[in-house]
């Protein structure tokens, strides 16, 4: 699958913003029997920023500070108690240590349902379970696509019997 038919060819940031709505990146929801529509897709950490690759013009992702982790907090908690979801998939480590604690190895415990953590600025009203996995950025870096393809759909597939 590829972005190319969702980037729209004029209309800037705006357009763009209202573009990434409707494009959720890979087949692996609808292949693991979860209905694009009844998924929310967020981002614990809202920040993007980046290192130029030395090699060549290629920008590589850095991972946040635990201070702009931090920052980003009070938007995720407020996502969580708007939406209501059942269920919180963690992609990545960066996602599943800011929710399920600096501790958590997404490499030791990733595709099990976990009870999700008590969060006092969720009160009573918290999702029911967590499941860490890793990110589709991984899948796409892998030296084995098609295995680390198969982790990652073996882990929402988690997801979807538990729905």
């Amino acid at each position: 699958m590829t972005a190319e038919p969702y980037v729209p060819a004029h209309g800037g940031l705006r357009a763009l913003a209202e573009a990434s709505r409707d494009y959720q990146g890979c087949d692996a929801l609808e292949e693991a029997g979860i209905d694009r529509n009844a998924a929310y897709l967020t981002n614990a950490v809202k920040h993007f920023k980046f290192v130029p690759e030395e090699r060549g013009k290629r920008r590589i992702h850095k991972k946040p500070s635990a201070a702009e982790v931090r920052a980003c907090r009070p938007w995720l908690t407020a996502e969580l108690r708007t939406v209501k979801p059942e269920i919180v998939v963690c992609l990545g480590a960066t996602a599943a240590k800011a929710l399920l604690g600096s501790d958590f190895r997404v490499t030791a415990d990733r595709g099990v349902l976990l009870d999700f953590p008590e969060l006092d600025e969720l009160g009573p009203q918290h999702p029911r379970w967590a499941l860490a996995t890793t990110h589709p950025s991984a899948v796409v870096r892998a030296p084995d696509r098609r295995s680390a393809y198969q982790g990652l759909l073996a882990d929402l597939e988690v997801v979807a019997s538990a729905l």
